[in-house]
């Protein structure tokens, strides 16, 4: 019974999510107005997005300290890698192939392997680099590769902005969202944070700003209360927090991510909708991940894994990792996103859940999968 309140407190956390979202959708597309299709979905969308699992992070790190703060951490950023690069791009497929059964879904390869191989570098950094005592200097490294990552696109964007700039976005909002009526705090009560900041003003850099950061501020609020939420269903259930930030702090705040990816795919922005994806997991692995735990190591010091512990996270980085490279390949070797992507993309993520839930429960099958990911371990190092 106790394990059940504590979901309704996930799946209220992820609706305040997913309202913030609204906010986050409406400032980047103002702020992204001027970006070329892909750069828009990789830089501001993904960076937008990701920050719940930033802040989960942040969270999990400095209230839980230490292993299990890192371990929660970790949990997050990876396991939301997972969803990211398997159940939104299938949900993407799916919106819009239901909404338009003859649709054609095409991606530019440029953007999948921009994204894809920038995506497994980090990956394969962060197999190799992180053991099991972690310094600051490994938190400004993973920040780091995401500078230069994010560097290159705004550079690329800069020096092809004159001839491939995209017009304004295209006002979608119906009669009701138009003609706001009602004060800006019960819009704020009932977390409609768009009208909130803008009433029925237009919006302008300053509002954009403005309305992204109040998101912030809200989406902090609703992991504080996700992270809360998970480490209990844990304790309520009997299992460490790590496996219950895999899956459900993973997949709760990686709503934005799938909102905004699904809207911008209904818009016929293919390109940016898994560019947001592929950026967001780029994000969260190295800057979700690298800044907690360069504040984190930087202010309390070098945090030491034990040996447990540190067996769950390689095998999740090697999972990762293998999952990242038959979804790069499935990318390229479609030559359009279908129904088969969608179905093939969605087994490979339950297949992943339920060797998490084995783990989790000491399963015999998990166990054999799990010896097979540290050999991997080995080979790689």
């Amino acid at each position: 019974m106790e394990a059940i309140v504590f979901i309704l407190f996930v799946i209220f956390s992820s609706w305040v999510i997913a309202k913030s979202c609204d906010g986050f959708e409406v400032a980047a597309d103002y702020l992204g107005r001027n970006m070329t299709e892909g750069t828009k979905g990789a830089t501001i969308n993904a960076i937008g997005s990701s920050m719940p699992e930033l802040w989960v992070t942040f969270i999990y790190l400095f209230l839980f300290q230490d292993t299990t703060g890192f371990s929660g951490g970790i949990g997050t950023t990876a396991g939301s890698a997972v969803f990211n690069g398997m159940v939104i791009p299938a949900f993407v497929i799916l919106a819009v192939l239901i909404k338009s059964k003859g649709t054609i879904i095409q991606v530019s390869k440029k953007v999948i392997l921009r994204d894809g191989l920038t995506l497994i570098f980090a990956e394969l950094v962060l197999i190799i680099s992180l053991g099991n005592k972690l310094h600051w200097y490994h938190g400004l490294l993973f920040m780091m590769i995401y500078v230069v990552y994010a560097g290159y696109i705004i550079f690329r964007h800069k020096k092809n902005g004159n001839s491939n700039k995209i017009q304004e976005p295209e006002e979608d909002e119906d009669e009701d969202e138009k003609n706001f009526s009602g004060s800006r705090l019960s819009a704020f009560a009932k977390f409609d944070l768009t009208h909130g900041v803008l009433g029925n003003d237009s919006i302008d850099s300053s509002s954009a700003y403005r309305l992204l950061g109040i998101s912030t501020g809200y989406i902090i609020v609703a992991c504080w209360l996700l992270v809360y939420a998970c480490e209990n269903i844990g304790h309520s259930l009997g299992i460490h927090g790590y496996f219950v930030a895999v899956i459900i702090a993973a997949a709760a705040s990686s709503v934005p991510d799938t909102i905004l990816s699904i809207k911008d795919a209904k818009k016929g922005n293919y390109d940016d909708a898994v560019s947001n994806a592929l950026g967001s997991n780029i994000f969260d692995v190295c800057f979700a991940l690298g800044a907690p735990l360069f504040l984190y190591t930087l202010i309390v010091g070098p945090i030491v894994i034990p040996p447990e512990i540190m067996d769950y996270i390689i095998e999740l980085r090697i999972l990762l990792l293998i999952l990242t490279v038959i979804t790069f390949f499935l990318f390229l070797g479609f030559k359009k996103m279908t129904k088969t992507m969608a179905f093939i993309l969605l087994s490979m993520y339950l297949l992943f859940v339920l060797y998490i839930a084995g783990r989790a429960g000491n399963m015999g099958f998990a166990n054999i999968v799990a010896d097979k990911l540290h050999f991997i371990q080995t080979m790689i190092q």
